[in-house]
């Protein structure tokens, strides 16, 4: 092997090395978590049309640089007419990391002055998980993006998603599961 070759290879070895030893891993990721549940796991009903239907608490990290806001949306897509949306937050400040429980039913947030979206009841706020009948799954959404979006309290998912194209700089998932007992 002449020198060059060795060279190249040497390079590339290293390259895998740096890769491995020192690159990204899934804790670089930006990641969504809760203290009431893991991911996978049922839904405690504390959180659900069954119990207090209260937010759960919710906390997100590892944020990309030039991170402006967070969109926020937890969904049901095993609705039997349809992904069914039960939660919608935007333009939650660059600054905050988590939600605590039972964020209030208001247009715009105390404290961090975000905004509510409609959820599927057509209303402000969270509406927890209530599925007429069998196991469903309940997706918690947080988007980094680039910029605030121009919208009002009230918007819909739709409205939302429409907003933030070519905006979202990561995303992470925390998926819970609920059905209801009879």
């Amino acid at each position: 092997m002449n020198r060059a070759a060795h060279l190249i290879l040497m390079f590339f070895f290293a390259l895998v090395f740096y890769g491995v030893a020192f690159g990204e891993s899934k804790e670089d990721k930006m990641y969504l978590r809760s203290t009431a549940f893991k991911h996978g796991d049922l839904i405690p009903p504390k959180y659900t049309c069954d119990g207090e239907n209260i937010s759960p608490p919710l906390e997100w990290g590892n944020i990309p640089a030039n991170t402006k806001s967070f969109v926020l949306i937890c969904d049901d897509p095993d609705a039997p007419k349809g992904t069914w949306v039960h939660w919608v937050v935007y333009n939650i400040p660059a600054n905050v990391r988590k939600l605590e429980e039972n964020i209030p039913a208001r247009n715009v947030l105390p404290v961090t002055g975000a905004k509510h979206g409609l959820n599927s009841w057509a209303k402000i706020g969270y509406g927890g998980p209530c599925p007429p009948s069998g196991t469903h799954r309940y997706f918690f959404k947080i988007y980094a993006l680039d910029a605030v979006l121009d919208l009002g309290p009230g918007a819909t998912k739709n409205d939302v998603l429409q907003s933030m194209k070519g905006k979202v700089l990561s995303e992470a998932i925390l998926m819970g599961r609920y059905s209801r007992k009879k």
